[in-house]
């Protein structure tokens, strides 16, 4: 349930590299509770304001704070208390996914259940499988597994369905769904509409460096509708990837 609680407080924040302003004076809130969806093009800022947020990039100025901690004097703090979803190369291919969850635990000082996590994301089975055998679907699940080992309050994905088929995307969509539904705030990016149409609260639309819109998707479409907007072609009540899952049904194919 989304609270009244800011859990994360951007204020006036700039990223400049030389002479290119990739994040331009952006302000927003994201509260307790909900999943906070940051759209954009590819080289609109979102990714870097994200990175910002997590620690791993330092503003130029502006302030950030996650659950009242700033990010630039309270970095360790921060760390504790979030989850962050590496990329694929950030994993030893050769070691089994148990392994994994236990070096990752070790990195956070915490003792953690890696079966318990690996059922989590469904991927119990796999335990004693090496990493570089998973499919793409396996190891994206994998990298969302990695954000949750610390229990956090926050977990940040950056386009975390890039590349999935249909089922492996709606599956990851009820993962994203659970995490939150057990009490995490979630943070993502995403390319696709639909996807964020589906998981997100709210979402906060960045062009150039700058938020634009920021709003709930249903009072966005509903905004743009009001202006007189009608599509070309008239809506169906179902799309291409409805049929295909109708089709070939929703269970994962990741052997």
């Amino acid at each position: 349930m989304i609270s009244q609680k800011k859990i994360i407080e951007v204020k006036n924040l700039v990223k400049k590299y030389d002479d290119l302003t990739a994040v331009n004076d952006i302000s927003f809130d994201v509260y307790e509770g909900e999943i906070f969806g940051l759209l954009g093009p590819n080289g609109a800022g979102k990714t870097t304001t994200l990175e910002i947020m997590e620690t791993l990039r330092e503003q130029t100025s502006g302030e950030v704070l996650v659950d009242g901690l700033s990010v630039t004097t309270q970095k360790n703090q921060v760390k504790k208390i979030i989850g962050v979803q590496l990329q694929q190369s950030g994993f030893y291919p050769n070691l089994t996914l148990f392994e994994l969850i236990k070096l990752f635990a070790g990195l956070y000082n915490i003792e953690t259940d890696a079966m318990e996590v690996l059922e989590l994301v469904g991927l119990k089975e796999k335990a004693k499988a090496i990493y570089k055998t998973l499919s793409g679907g396996q190891k994206q699940r994998f990298a969302v597994a990695t954000t949750i080992i610390n229990k956090p309050k926050i977990v940040f994905l950056d386009e975390p369905t890039t590349g999935l088929d249909p089922q492996a995307r709606r599956n990851l969509w009820e993962l994203i769904q659970n995490i939150r539904d057990t009490g995490s705030t979630v943070v993502l990016t995403t390319h696709y509409m639909d996807e964020a149409e589906k998981l997100c609260d709210r979402v906060g639309i960045v062009d150039s460096g700058k938020i634009i819109q920021l709003d709930t998707p249903g009072n966005l479409i509903d905004n743009l509708l009001a202006k007189g907007f009608t599509r070309e072609e008239k809506l169906k009540h179902a799309s291409l990837e409805d049929v295909f899952i109708h089709l070939t049904g929703k269970d994962l194919r990741d052997e």
